[in-house]
C-alpha cells in the first residue's frame, strides 16, 4: 500500500516555509516597508498638488489605507499563507481573478525592485563615487538576492537596522524644520494652505491624497510573510495597525517641518524636497542626509524583493505559476526559485529599458489589487474559520473598496492607457491560467 502524501503544512515538508518571525520583527518589517524611498522624494509632489497643508493629504491618506489594511489584517489571520491577495481572490472568485490580482502585485513589485535599483545607482550614490549605473545595479540586486535566500529573519533584522536609520533621518528632518521655525526663518502659516491655483482645498486634498496613498503602500507585502509568523492571528494586526500609525504620525510630523520650514515652490520643484530642509537648516553635510537615503533605497528594495519572492511562490503553490517556483533551499527553506526569478526580471527591466512609464501605474495596480482584496474579504464571510481571527466591521471593507475607486478616478488619463495595457496581459495570462485550472480539475476527476 503507497503511504499518504504530506501535506503541505508538515513541518518537515521541504516546500514548508519556516516560521521565525516575532510581532517586534513584523512591525519593523511593516514600519520599514511603509516608511520607505518615497517619503524622500514625495513631500515636494504633495505640496505641488496640495499647496503648504502637505499633512492634510498624509493624514486622509493613512485614513483611507487603514481601511485596506482592516480587510487585509481579517485575511491575514483566516487564512496565514503565503500568496497574499491572489490567494485571497482565488479563494473569492476563482483562478483567474486569483492571478489576475497577483499578476498586478508581481508587476508592481517587480517594477519597483528594477526603479529602486536604478535610483540607488544614481544621484544620491554620486555624492560619494562615481560608478555605472549598471554595475551598480547588478550588485545591487545579487546582494540583496542572497540576503533574501539567506533567510527572512536575516533579511528581516537587517531590516530593523535599516528601519532605525530611516526613521533616524526623518526625526532629523523634523528635528532641523523645528529648529528653522524657532530662529525665526520659518513660516507657520503655510500649514493651513490646502489648495492650489488650479484647484480647491477639497479637490486639493484628494488630489495630494493619491500621491500620499502611494508612501503608505508597502503594508501588503507583510501579506506574503504571514506563514513564516509564528503567531500571525496575534501579532499580524498588532504589528500592522502600530506599523500604519507610527508612519502616519512620522509623515505628518514630516510634511509639517518641511512645509514650515521650507517654501512650498521650492519644495513642489525639488527631486529631493527633504535635503532642502538639510540646506536650509545648515551644519549638517548633505552626504550624511544622502547616505541615510540610500539606506532608505536599499531597504525598500530588500523588502519589496521579499514579497515579490513569496508572492511568486504562493502563486506557484495555488497552481497558477509553474510549480517550479515553490522549490525552496532545504537547510534555509527559503523560496531559491523564486527569488531567482524575481530578481532576473527586476535586473532585466533595470538594465534594458526605462522603467519610469510602468512605475506611474504603481498606484493604479495596487488600487485594482486592494479592490479586490475588499471585496474578496465580503465574499469569504460565507467561510467559517477554524478559529477565532480578527474581524472587521463590514463598512470597513465596503469603505476601502470605495475609496479604491474615488482615489482612481484622481489618477491622470495618460496613467490609465499604460496601466490598461498591464492589466490586459494580466487578463490574457489569467485567462489561460484558469483554462488549466479547468483541464487539470476534470482530469483529476476523469481518473477518478
Amino acid at each position: 500500500m503507497k503511504p499518504p502524501p504530506a501535506t503541505p503544512s508538515a513541518p518537515d515538508s521541504p516546500a514548508t516555509l519556516k516560521k521565525s518571525l516575532t510581532t517586534p520583527l513584523l512591525y519593523f518589517f511593516i514600519l520599514g516597508d511603509v516608511l520607505g524611498a518615497g517619503v524622500y522624494v514625495l513631500v515636494g509632489q504633495v505640496a505641488a498638488e496640495s499647496g503648504g497643508a502637505v499633512w492634510a493629504p498624509l493624514l486622509a491618506a493613512l485614513c483611507l489605507a487603514l481601511l485596506t489594511a482592516a480587510s487585509y489584517a481579517e485575511l491575514v489571520t483566516k487564512y496565514p499563507r503565503a500568496g497574499g491577495a491572489s490567494h485571497y481572490a482565488t479563494l473569492a472568485y476563482g483562478p483567474f481573478v486569483g492571478f489576475f490580482a497577483g499578476f498586478c502585485m508581481l508587476a508592481a513589485g517587480v517594477v519597483s525592485v528594477a526603479a529602486l535599483a536604478r535610483g540607488f545607482g544614481g544621484d544620491y550614490l554620486s555624492e560619494f563615487v562615481s560608478l555605472p549605473v549598471a554595475l551598480v545595479t547588478i550588485v545591487f540586486l545579487v546582494a540583496l538576492a542572497l540576503l533574501n535566500a539567506r533567510g527572512i529573519s536575516e533579511s528581516t533584522r537587517a531590516n530593523v537596522v535599516a528601519t532605525v536609520v530611516e526613521v533616524g533621518g526623518l526625526l532629523l528632518v523634523i528635528g532641523l524644520g523645528a529648529w528653522i521655525v524657532l530662529r525665526g526663518d520659518g513660516d507657520l502659516g503655510r500649514l493651513t494652505a490646502l489648495g492650489t491655483s488650479s484647484e480647491g482645498p477639497a479637490a486639493a486634498l484628494l488630489s495630494g491624497a493619491v500621491l500620499a496613498y502611494y508612501s503608505f503602500v508597502g503594508f501588503e507585502t507583510s501579506v506574503n510573510v504571514a506563514e513564516e509568523t509564528r503567531d500571525p492571528r496575534r501579532s499580524y494586526p498588532r504589528a500592522l495597525f502600530g506599523a500604519l500609525v507610527t508612519a502616519g504620525a512620522v509623515y505628518a510630523l514630516v510634511g509639517a517641518a518641511a512645509a514650515a520650514a521650507v517654501p512650498t515652490g521650492t519644495l513642489a520643484g525639488s527631486s529631493g524636497p527633504l535635503l532642502e530642509v538639510v540646506r536650509a537648516a545648515g551644519g549638517v553635510p548633505t552626504e550624511f542626509f544622502s547616505a541615510i537615503a540610500l539606506v532608505a533605497v536599499a531597504n525598500g528594495a530588500l523588502l519589496t524583493g521579499i514579497m515579490s519572492s513569496r508572492l511568486a511562490y504562493g502563486m506557484a503553490r495555488d497552481g497558477l505559476l509553474p510549480r517550479f517556483l515553490t522549490k525552496v533551499l532545504p537547510g534555509r527553506r527559503t523560496p531559491w526559485a523564486a527569488i531567482a526569478v524575481t530578481t532576473g526580471l527586476a535586473l532585466l527591466l533595470a538594465l534594458t529599458g526605462d522603467v519610469s512609464t510602468l512605475a506611474s501605474t504603481l498606484v493604479l495596480l495596487l488600487l485594482v489589487v486592494f479592490f479586490l482584496v475588499n471585496t474578496a474579504l465580503l465574499v469569504l464571510r460565507r467561510d467559517a474559520a477554524p478559529r477565532d481571527h480578527f474581524r472587521a466591521p463590514t463598512a470597513v471593507p465596503v469603505l476601502g473598496a470605495v475609496s479604491c475607486v474615488v482615489l482612481a478616478t484622481r489618477i491622470e488619463q495618460e496613467v490609465w492607457l499604460r496601466g490598461l495595457l498591464v492589466l490586459a496581459v494580466g487578463a490574457v495570462l489569467g485567462a489561460v491560467a484558469a483554462a488549466r485550472s479547468r483541464s487539470a480539475t476534470r482530469g483529476g476527476l476523469s481518473r477518478r
